[in-house]
């Protein structure tokens, strides 16, 4: 990889693509430190960071920005919340469905639905957030000493923070390298990371020598779950597929040999997010209504019971995340279409039938791939929280290197990877014809 950013920065184009992607980056970055006028800071921060819910997700994924009270507060968590509902209701909406199969047309609709969805759970949490603190998280003597019009402009501010994030995505997307909104989390996800280490090490002293055995042995699991994690993202099954020779005219088509790749993991983080945040809804609905840090109340019910850490947590993220695997397995990989398209091209697996044997066979091996790929990501999204606790670490290194930080950090890495080699292939070429 880095080979790869030594050769980018080479060229004039894809630097320039490179530089602005870290100009916008830095943007979000300033955004994401820059306190929101009307929070009490030091009540806010105490708030987030006691939260064992929906809120510490929300302030690791925006790199700490929540519990800072930024203008940033709530990152691009509204917009991955409105895809996930749009791509459920996707499946479950007839009209949804027959428009995302209309190409272009169809795709930047259903973009206008996420962002109007999106606009509808930022006002939402935002409001969830003023009414679950309270006033004593509010500096009313900004706006006339009136704690409604103070709410009412910090939950403005956060929402027109969380669209502009969006946006920001948006053009990383249009005029810089990779998926915009995968770099805003990743770099999200990064800088939680930094600050947890940087904590960490700061509190090591000479009379605690054990921690820093501790981290040592945490850096090395760490090391060794990244390991796990690329493997497992680049192992696929490649279905071995021969054209049959085709006479047209005085030339021969066909007759090479071929395979449909199909990846162990094709469905990424995605399970996890689905499983993580259907499990959070409901704590997220309680904070707007119902939020109390009081003993036995729903909240703290939910979040004794239900959240992070339970059994039953883990026995229903696992079994959320084999559902979600197959249901995005569904989605994303048709065997009945790649049978079909086979067989209009003269094409054909060897030992099988065209038409629906070859659907059976592809059906059959993408249920088994899937299998293993919903293990693989439920023992990513548990495991590797036992060991972190069993090692000793902090919480705050815990909450950083969550198993849904950890796939999105690898496969952005590897997704700019592919994008830069891509784009130097590109340039290849065209200095080839020229």
């Amino acid at each position: 990889m880095f080979k790869t950013l030594r050769e980018a920065f080479r060229i004039k184009e894809v630097r320039k693509k490179i530089l602005l992607t870290l100009l916008l980056l830095l943007i979000y970055r300033i955004g994401c430190w820059i306190p929101t006028p009307g929070i009490a800071l030091s009540t806010f921060q105490g708030a987030v960071n006691n939260d064992a819910g929906f809120l510490s997700i929300i302030s690791a994924v925006s790199g700490n920005a929540l519990s800072n009270g930024a203008l940033l507060a709530l990152g691009v968590v509204p917009y991955i919340n409105a895809s996930i509902i749009i791509q459920l209701l996707t499946v479950a909406i007839p009209a949804l469905e027959r428009l995302s199969k209309q190409g272009e047309d169809g795709k930047k609709k259903i973009s206008k639905y996420t962002r109007i969805a999106a606009l509808v759970l930022a006002i939402a949490q935002s409001i969830g957030i003023v009414v679950g603190f309270g006033t004593s998280s509010l500096d009313s003597s900004v706006f006339f000493g009136s704690s409604f019009l103070t709410g009412a402009m910090v939950v403005l501010i956060l929402v027109s923070g969380s669209m502009f994030t969006v946006w920001l995505g948006d053009k990383i997307t249009a005029l810089g390298i990779g998926n915009g909104l995968s770099l805003l989390i990743f770099v999200g996800l990064l800088s939680s990371a930094g600050t947890a280490i940087f904590k960490t090490i700061s509190g090591i002293s000479s009379t605690n020598l054990e921690n820093v055995w501790s981290l040592l042995i945490f850096f090395v699991a760490l090391i060794a779950i990244f390991a796990f994690i690329v493997w497992i993202d680049s192992a696929e099954r490649r279905v071995p597929v021969q054209y049959a020779k085709q006479i047209k005219g005085r030339k021969m088509y066909g007759g090479q040999n071929t395979n449909i790749p199909i990846k162990i993991n094709a469905s990424g983080v995605m399970p996890i997010i689905f499983a993580t945040a259907l499990i959070s809804f409901p704590q997220l609905i309680m904070s707007i209504f119902w939020y109390s840090t009081e003993e036995g109340s729903a909240y703290m019910w939910y979040a004794k019971w239900l959240g992070a850490g339970s059994w039953i947590y883990s026995l229903l993220v696992a079994i959320l995340i084999l559902a979600f695997s197959y249901f995005y397995s569904m989605i994303s990989f048709n065997p009945e279409d790649v049978s079909r398209q086979l067989q209009q091209n003269g094409g054909f697996i060897p030992g099988y039938r065209a038409g629906k044997p070859t659907a059976d066979y592809l059906k059959r091996v993408s249920n088994r791939l899937t299998l293993w790929g919903a293990i693989f990501l439920a023992f990513i999204a548990l495991i590797p929280t036992y060991i972190f606790t069993f090692i000793g670490s902090s919480g705050s290194l815990i909450n950083a290197f969550s198993a849904t930080g950890l796939l999105i950090v690898v496969s952005v890495a590897l997704e700019i990877d592919k994008q830069l080699e891509a784009q130097l292939l590109m340039r290849n070429y065209k200095g080839f014809l020229k």
